[in-house]
């Protein structure tokens, strides 16, 4: 039994409105959407196409994520607002980037985030909402996401061992940061709350260029650093059958959620299409 596929919306897709990305969602094959808020009229949409909800956006992280007692409060409960916001319209994943709302190193960033987030992830056991936190280090230079590598996942599981708290499977980050991706599934397959297809290519030229550092003197395609891009599923280095293997080998039942950034398929909502059909018809033969 294949995995369901789903979509992360792209911008140009998402313009177009609910309603329609969502209609045209079902009529290529798509069984979910991730939504950026639980709102009503995104929530029909999915009902009215039969669509099931993929993953929702958290909020309030970046403020909760500091040291400024008052800025904490606010990303407190906007964060706790958002559970409930998805816990009533049946959703049960929060799909989570920790990124701090000020200059710290990954370190201090991870204290902090043993101090403020257990009690909302307990809040969040409570309501049947898990988080899935995405492993993107964040932008350069300074790569400022809190976790995003064996390291730091393995220390926050030890720390929070509520099954609450859970991550959203992305190997394309993992490919570029030269961490072995199927590996990683091994270790944490049974925390995968979420998965985002999306692959990277490496690009050799570039890896001598510039290591695994940005190029500095030259232009390079968006969604890259010089070494290497993301693209599409297929279009890669992620062998996405034995990462199917292993997902449902731990039980995950979720969507396979195509996130588009690969900037061959960017510019416009008939560039995002096409770039979301290649992704579908890879993973639809890849993951059966």
């Amino acid at each position: 039994m294949s995995l369901p596929l789903g979509l992360r919306i792209p911008g140009k897709l998402g313009a177009e409105g609910i309603q329609r990305v969502a209609a045209w969602a079902k009529g290529v094959g798509l069984a979910a959407l991730d939504l950026p808020a639980p709102t009503p009229e995104a929530v029909a949409a999915l009902k009215e196409n039969g669509l099931r909800l993929g993953s929702v956006d958290a909020v309030g992280q970046r403020d909760l994520l500091t040291r400024d007692p008052e800025r904490q409060a606010k990303g407190r409960q906007a964060l706790l607002e958002r559970i409930d916001q998805t816990a009533a319209v049946g959703g049960r994943v929060l799909f989570a980037v920790l990124i701090p709302g000020e200059p710290m190193s990954r370190a201090d960033g991870f204290r902090l985030w043993q101090e403020v987030f257990p009690p909302i992830v307990e809040y969040a056991e409570s309501k049947g909402v898990s988080f899935a936190l995405e492993g993107w280090p964040g932008p350069a230079p300074l790569y400022p996401c809190i976790a995003f590598t064996p390291e730091v996942f393995r220390a926050m599981f030890a720390a929070v061992p509520s099954p609450s708290l859970g991550l959203c499977y992305d190997p394309s980050h993992l490919v570029r940061l030269g961490i072995d991706y199927l590996r990683f599934l091994d270790e944490f397959g049974d925390r995968v709350r979420h998965c985002h297809g999306k692959d990277t290519e490496i690009l050799p030229e570039g890896l001598y260029n510039y290591g695994h550092l940005p190029a500095v003197l030259t232009a390079v395609p968006g969604h890259s650093e010089g070494s290497w891009r993301y693209c599409v599923p297929g279009d890669g280095t992620v062998d996405w059958a034995k990462v199917a293997f292993r997902l449902e080998s731990h039980g995950y039942q979720g969507p396979i959620s195509i996130e588009l950034e690969d900037a061959r398929f960017h510019g416009s909502a008939e560039a995002e299409r096409a770039g979301v059909l290649k992704a579908v018809r890879h993973l639809s033969e890849a993951t059966a």
